[in-house]
């Protein structure tokens, strides 16, 4: 069916309510919910085409993130052009986390309200089991907001106040706040302009022996070099510090010098460190190559999206094989590796019995880089759990080295080859070697991989008899309605374990829901089924519906972004969710 022309306004449901949560053994009934304004929302234009009738209105659902594209920010209004928004880390293939349902705009909580809420817990709740924290989440806080807010910031163990617009003027209240605040455990304060002198002010707040702080989260604070001349002093007078996130601030290669020279102290114990997209080049990883061979306790590094290039990744891998740190998780992805690296990270990946997440996507590995990692991934030693490798270059002939690693290694449980050409070739190799019982893989993500409907049978007969593999996503693919119909047929098979599966942008039309709604009725184990941007419209819309209103149907999501129905099928999908309270359907 023909997509809307312009001259029908598509509609699209606003972003529900952000929460704003003060709850503690003493406020844990206390919850209110605040919806965004109407300028922090957006729709897309449909696509131009024939025009429609008068009577008929469209409905458009928000397109899926593409695998290769960076993750939104938690807001998704466009920041100033001089301060750019960031993104959160995210898994390629992902889409975009569903929106509830809109809602009216209450009023800002007032003080006698806030007293009110101090009331002991109900005789259900183990005040021992709640953590008292103040979390509001993009809200633009009045004056009279900030007043009346201070003051619960001297009590919480938790404080989160992410993209609230806490700028340089109000860390000074703030600081003084949280210096009378003995049981705080958690700051996070990301997305807000806080600039170097707004750090310098609030970290005065965390001086103190009383302070016992974990985490601290930074994120796109504007922060730069000169911010990082005081996390020195910081870091070494909080010794219970685990936790710090300060990606998306262009701290720059001496910031960076500057943040290590904290991270070496005795005092230091840092154990999760993020500077993703902080403007760090090959000169910073000396600097953090000390800091991997000094410091014991360091267990994830996150370094993604800095041009760190070859030589960069040479020093953080010698800085790694001299050190004794039980690293967990390494996040390299965006960073210039290539091939030659790949020897390096083999021998880590083999010396790291406690490596357990490797984060390589968006690097130039190629298959020669690939066959120089796997005998890493092969050694005894090796307990990799999870493997992102989109968008390396790889392809059939790559495929053919990972896959001796599947068969081998039981530990891998996730493998990500996103955006790589290997084509009905590579996608034969891996269904192949899933149907070995040593394979105990759980989630494939094998977006945009060239794939055709050719292939379906292998993942037809794999899905068939299978008991391990729990997550599928297979978008972006050129499946069409006979590459799904030969998925079902092997879906509807009896014992079949696939909980997750992702068909988005893969051609299928009314006639490819059909079979789905018919896998719906007799496949009990899947929860979960993503079927956005395709050539579907309202019969098979409804086809899916229909299935979905039936009690023996399972599923609990079904995602439809970008698919255009009429205001009747709109409307049939949201009385369905009110009818059936397990279902979520994300537009």
């Amino acid at each position: 069916m023909p997509r809307p022309g312009p001259e029908r306004r598509a509609r699209a449901r606003r972003p529900g309510p952000h929460h704003v949560h003060i709850q503690g053994p003493l406020t844990s009934r206390a919850r209110r919910s605040i919806s965004p304004s109407a300028a922090a929302w957006e729709t897309g234009r449909a696509t131009p085409g024939p025009r429609l009738r008068p009577t008929t209105t469209w409905v458009r659902r928000n397109p899926p993130l593409r695998y290769a594209e960076p993750a939104p920010a938690p807001r998704e209004v466009q920041p100033p052009p001089t301060r750019p928004r960031p993104h959160r880390s995210w898994r390629p293939g992902r889409p975009r986390p569903a929106r509830p349902a809109p809602s009216p705009r209450p009023k800002w909580p007032s003080a006698s309200w806030l007293q009110a809420s101090d009331s002991p817990p109900s005789p259900r709740e183990n005040p021992a089991s709640l953590i008292m924290s103040v979390d509001i989440h993009y809200e633009q806080l009045s004056d009279d907001q900030w007043r009346e807010l201070l003051p619960r910031m001297q009590q919480q163990q938790v404080v989160r106040l992410v993209d609230c617009g806490v700028t340089e003027a109000r860390c000074q209240d703030m600081s003084s706040a949280l210096r009378g605040n003995p049981a705080l455990t958690e700051l996070d304060v990301c997305n807000n302009e806080l600039g170097d002198g707004g750090l310098r002010v609030l970290l005065q707040g965390l001086h103190g022996p009383t302070c016992k702080i974990q985490t601290l989260s930074l994120q796109n604070c504007c922060l730069t070099e000169a911010g990082c001349e005081t996390l020195p002093d910081v870091l070494r007078s909080l010794p219970t510090l685990r936790e710090l996130y300060l990606s998306y601030n262009p701290l720059g290669d001496a910031g960076l010098q500057l943040l290590c020279k904290g991270l070496l102290d005795p005092q230091c114990h840092i154990e999760k460190l993020q500077v993703e997209y902080c403007n760090l080049t090959a000169a910073s990883c000396e600097a953090l190559a000390e800091v991997l061979k000094t410091k014991r306790d360091l267990k994830e590094l996150m370094v993604n999206s800095n041009e760190l290039g070859e030589a960069g990744v040479r020093a953080l891998c010698r800085g790694l094989a001299a050190s004794t740190c039980p690293l967990e998780s390494l996040k390299l992805e965006s960073c210039g590796l290539t091939s030659a690296n790949c020897q390096d990270l083999c021998g880590i990946v083999a010396s790291k019995a406690s490596l357990r997440e490797l984060y390589l996507g968006n690097n130039k590995l190629g298959d020669a880089g690939i066959a120089e990692l796997c005998p890493g991934l092969l050694s005894p030693s090796s307990q990799l759990k999870t493997l992102w490798l989109w968008e390396c270059d790889i392809t059939a002939s790559g495929c053919r080295h990972l896959c001796r690693v599947l068969r081998t290694k039981e530990s891998l449980k996730e493998l990500s080859m996103a955006g790589n050409e290997m084509g009905d070739e590579g996608a034969r190799l891996l269904c192949d070697t899933l149907l070995e019982p040593s394979c105990r893989l759980e989630s494939l993500w094998v977006k945009s991989c060239s794939f055709t409907a050719a292939c379906c049978q292998h993942f037809s007969t794999m899905l068939a008899r299978n008991t391990c593999l729990l997550e599928l996503q297979l978008g972006s693919n050129k499946l069409g309605d006979d590459g799904v119909q030969e998925l079902c047929t092997g879906l509807s098979q009896p014992g079949t374990t696939l909980r997750e599966l992702w068909l988005g942008d893969c051609e299928m039309t009314n006639s490819g829901c059909s079979s789905l709604a018919a896998l719906l009725l007799t496949n009990h184990s899947l929860r979960q089924l993503d079927v956005s941007n395709n050539c579907m419209s309202d019969p098979g819309v409804l086809q899916l519906a229909e299935s979905l209103q039936q009690p023996s149907c399972t599923l609990e999501k079904l995602v439809l972004f970008d698919i255009y129905v009429s205001e009747h099928t709109d409307d049939r999908l949201r009385a369905l969710e009110e009818s059936k309270p397990g279902l979520k359907i994300v537009y």
